[in-house]
């Protein structure tokens, strides 16, 4: 008495096979919905479906917003966590961090070290008489043979940015010639200045008098007005073997006592193997910080004044020019073409350029029809 029954294997079986039964609808129902939804996905219309203008402009603008809303609710469920985790005496959860072409990259083997025998040599390089300060930097600035109308533009405002430039007109003179004047005119540097289309696209810098030189592709130019104020110096991201020399290269065109009063910075800037170049004025402001509390702003002094907080601020000021470098070849001493050693030269490791270009397939057919100019 009071014993529960026993199922039978028949009612096993039934109730078994009711859970399988479930199973498959439940199951059916989730195939469903996730059908429905790839087909909502796809009856979603981007915005380069549209062919109209204004059509698609008002979609993309509500993508925006619908995206912008999203991340603020994100933002504030995360502010949430923080706060309600400190209140509890809780460590807040860690945040993510963003997933970078910086952070990603490969460790790379040539980064120097404090401990590098490479800053040993630097007492004994082209660079360590300018920079230990025992000569003055005197910069000698020109063009290439064929030069373009905006060349001078560019050139001017590198007279103005670089102390103690000096420009002359290049003529029919030869390169080497030029040189071994200026070497006899005790110049520490020649920069030259190479237009093609009326732009100009390339730099060569020749350390003097034993090298190195230095070859840059020269873009993204934009001009502006600098001042004659001597200027500060700042390298970022200079910290391969290569990237060490170029800088001391750089450090070399600049005099190494800047003029702080006139609060004018030159920024040399690397990254992803290109060096980004602009120059700024500071200035220093004192500005009364907002106080987020609104019973501290509604506290007033016994003077009647409210309670404030002043705080520095640091404004920037772009002069200009700016511009972008891309290293294209490092050689040993002066410039030299023919019997000249290379320390660096860059390498196209692209696939599709190393494949033969239409001009030599043609050639190779024998296609090719050359027409006269």
């Amino acid at each position: 008495m009071g014993m529960k029954r026993k199922k039978s294997e028949s009612e096993a079986m039934e109730d078994y096979d009711d859970g399988v039964v479930v199973d498959k609808k439940e199951k059916k129902k989730m195939k469903k919905m996730e059908k429905e939804k790839e087909k909502e996905k796809k009856k979603e219309i981007l915005p380069s479906m549209i062919k109209n203008k204004e059509k698609r402009s008002a979609v993309h603008a509500k993508l925006k917003h619908q995206k912008k809303v999203e991340k603020r609710k994100k933002l504030k469920a995360r502010d949430a966590e923080e706060k309600r985790a400190l209140e509890l005496g809780e460590e807040p959860p860690p945040r993510k961090i963003p997933r970078t072409i910086e952070n990603t990259r490969e460790f790379d083997e040539t980064v120097c070290k404090p401990d590098d025998e490479l800053f040993a040599g630097n007492d004994a390089d082209e660079f360590s008489s300018v920079l230990k300060r025992e000569r003055i930097p005197k910069i000698l600035i020109t063009t290439s043979r064929f030069n373009s109308t905006r060349g001078p533009a560019f050139i001017s405002e590198l007279l103005e940015l670089i102390p103690n430039a000096h420009y002359y007109k290049r003529g029919t003179y030869d390169l080497k010639k030029i040189v071994e004047y200026a070497k006899k005119q005790d110049f520490t540097s020649l920069i030259v200045v190479h237009t093609n289309r009326r732009e100009p696209d390339a730099l060569l810098i020749i350390g003097l008098p034993d090298g190195p030189t230095a070859h840059f592709k020269l873009s993204r130019l934009n001009h502006g007005n600098p001042t004659s104020h001597e200027p500060e110096l700042v390298l970022t991201n200079f910290t391969t073997c290569l990237g060490h020399r170029i800088g001391r290269l750089i450090q070399s065109l600049f005099p190494q006592e800047p003029n702080f009063r006139g609060r004018r910075v030159v920024t040399f800037h690397n990254q992803r193997d290109y060096i980004f170049f602009r120059h700024h004025r500071y200035i220093f402001e004192t500005k009364e910080s907002k106080q987020s509390d609104s019973k501290v702003k509604n506290r007033k002094d016994g003077k009647g004044e409210k309670n404030t907080q002043q705080k520095v601020i640091a404004r920037l000021q772009e002069c200009g020019p700016r511009f972008t470098l891309k290293l294209r070849s490092l050689q040993h001493e002066t410039f030299d073409t023919k019997g000249g050693e290379y320390e660096w030269v860059h390498k196209v490791t692209n696939e599709w350029l190393l494949r033969p270009c239409i001009f030599q397939i043609l050639l190779d057919s024998k296609l090719l029809i050359f027409l006269p100019i």
